[in-house]
């Protein structure tokens, strides 16, 4: 990921892959990832709340690592692979293994935060397929959730953990 615009431009052009398919598009250089994915590319699961980076609502995968799409600018992705909540489905629309579990154990209550949870457990799995509770919980830290104790999406990653497993595939 760049950290810096090109010395003295108000625009960039990022070319990067969003859920597996090759993106290019012109940005002004201010312009953070969140409004790029939800206003360009139609990604409405990416969510914005606190706008600065510590909620997790808006968090997103790049190149594996989770990230805040709010506190990262677009022109950051130019040659990353980003990925969001709406690439984890097949492309049958198949639920993943996290989302299948999350729905099974009720861990997604009002739903704002879902979407950063999966993706924060889409990386804690990739990472670790077998995490222990306080691993999960860790994890899971990066991301606020004013409506549970985080004991129903705790179960949810342990259920997506199993399910991998027993062969989901891994998206």
């Amino acid at each position: 990921m760049s950290e810096q615009p090109p010395e003295g431009t108000t625009e960039s052009v990022v070319a990067f892959g969003l859920n597996g398919y090759q993106q290019l598009c012109t940005v002004p250089t201010s312009r953070m990832l969140l409004d790029l994915l939800r206003d360009t590319f139609g990604c409405q699961g990416v969510r914005g709340s606190c706008e600065r980076g510590v909620c997790g609502a808006c968090t997103v995968l790049v190149d594996g690592v989770p990230v805040a799409a709010c506190a990262t600018f677009a022109f950051a992705v130019d040659g990353a692979d980003v990925e969001t909540v709406e690439g984890l489905a097949g492309d049958d629309g198949t639920l993943s293994p996290q989302q299948r579990a999350f729905a099974e154990r009720g861990g997604y209550q009002c739903g704002f935060c879902t979407s950063g949870m999966l993706m924060t457990t889409t990386a804690l799995l990739r990472h670790d397929p077998s995490p222990d509770r306080a691993t999960i919980r860790e994890w899971l830290s990066s991301n606020t959730c004013r409506c549970t104790g985080y004991e129903m999406i705790v179960e949810s990653v342990e259920r997506a953990a199993r399910l991998l497993a027993d062969g989901g595939a891994q998206r």
